[in-house]
């Protein structure tokens, strides 16, 4: 029997995380297609009435679809009456956090527990599977490339925008092969990569108003997609990239390594080719590196050992910078940098990048900051962290610096 996705979104038009309910149902379709499914109006003790989802088929005792399903969707029906959102839930309040995720949890381990060996085969089916989230012209840009790689089997693009715009109906009318185009946020379910590209074009005038903007949007986005792509990297390209990535990893509440921002990532690959292949420099290029924070803050360090003296390496890296300079990030620039993160994390090919990541520990900085930093990417996120070990003292300073000024914005954020 064919599932009924819209029949189902309809009957259940006014409950909270319908979406959800109605992805993990799809689900269960899958190894019980005759499972049925039906609205009833119920009446309590209280003379309050309430309409239940209820369900019927002949399924193995093994399932026990009461205490599994049935139970757990009444239990979270009746959850999601008395409680917000969880996307309205403010961060400072992680115990309701914690108990509304650990609810949303109970249902997928249910849903997943049916046989384990079943569901994670179908869960492969798409082994590379990555979303973009924001159908601007970065999140073409990042489609385009990804697509171009060939990385993904599956490749999602969430346009959250109203209407049609132009970009993505060009996509919808050529049809790239294996490229989805979605408004829905379970589109997303079962990423391996999930990435950020939206920003808010409110029309707020000071600089706090912009950025707390875009933490609104992100407030709304974040745990849904969190949810659905629970084993996924998330990867930040909204501005500022520092922030927005800080953001998603107290919205997200996933690891630090699982939370990225693109940082100085392209900076640090142009400049390692301005080196090698325009400077014609007798080193590598792969010893030295842009990090810290992105714009006019950023600091070029070196990494390794030393491969020329003093003198000659801050005679390079001054005219490797000067040349750096002029060279703007343009989307389709920065997509073809996102796609190549991309490849490093899915195909787990352990590639140093300089991305943002939490800094809290490394040159003495004590706040809980986002800024780039040489990182190892694999299937997790980051692994590991490259210690760059020349000259600690002056860049230790400007990252302390840098450090400092993006704690105090985020004091100012109502997360």
């Amino acid at each position: 029997m064919e599932f009924d996705c819209e029949g189902l979104r309809r009957l259940l038009g006014k409950y909270k995380f319908r979406d959800l309910t109605v992805e993990e149902l799809k689900n269960v379709n899958v190894f019980f297609p005759h499972f049925k499914y039906s609205m009833d109006t119920y009446v309590f003790k209280d003379s309050s009435q309430k309409d239940l989802l209820n369900f019927t088929g002949t399924i193995p005792v093994m399932y026990q679809p009461k205490s599994v399903i049935v139970g757990l969707i009444k239990e979270m029906i009746a959850k999601f009456q008395e409680e917000l959102p969880l996307y309205s839930v403010p961060s400072s309040d992680e115990a309701r956090q914690v108990d509304l995720l650990a609810y949303i949890a109970k249902i997928t381990e249910g849903v997943s527990g049916i046989n384990s060996k079943s569901w994670a085969n179908h869960e492969n089916k798409t082994v590379n599977k990555v979303t973009v989230v924001g159908g601007g012209e970065l999140g073409i840009a990042c489609t385009l490339a990804i697509s171009a790689k060939g990385i993904a089997d599956r490749l999602v693009l969430l346009d959250l925008s109203e209407g049609t715009k132009g970009a993505t109906m060009d996509l919808e009318i050529f049809n790239l092969p294996n490229v989805e185009i979605s408004k829905d946020l379970s589109a997303s379910a079962h990423s391996k990569v999930v990435i950020f590209t939206v920003n808010s074009l409110g029309s707020s005038q000071s600089y706090l108003d912009v950025v707390q903007s875009n933490v609104d949007m992100f407030r709304a986005l974040v745990p849904a997609l969190g949810h659905y792509s629970q084993h996924s990297v998330l990867l930040i390209a909204s501005q500022p990239v520092e922030i927005m990535t800080y953001v998603t990893w107290k919205l997200s509440a996933f690891p630090a390594n699982r939370v990225i921002g693109i940082g100085c990532n392209l900076d640090s690959q142009r400049l390692q080719y301005i080196i090698t292949n325009v400077l014609k420099a007798q080193t590598s290029g792969k010893e030295v590196w842009v990090i810290g924070e992105q714009g006019e803050d950023k600091v070029l360090t070196w990494s390794g050992q030393e491969v020329m003296s003093h003198t000659s390496e801050v005679q390079l890296s001054n005219r490797a910078m000067e040349l750096l300079r002029v060279k703007s990030q343009r989307s389709w620039s920065v997509g073809l940098s996102v796609a190549d993160m991309v490849d490093s994390i899915v195909n787990n090919k352990k590639k140093v990048h300089s991305v943002s990541t939490l800094a809290k520990g490394y040159y003495d900085i004590d706040s809980e900051v986002f800024l780039s930093l040489p990182c190892i990417l694999g299937i997790s996120g980051v692994s590991e962290v490259i210690k760059t070990t020349l000259k600690e003292d002056t860049v230790s300073e400007k990252l302390q610096s840098s450090a400092s000024s993006i704690h105090g914005l985020q004091l100012q954020l109502k997360l």
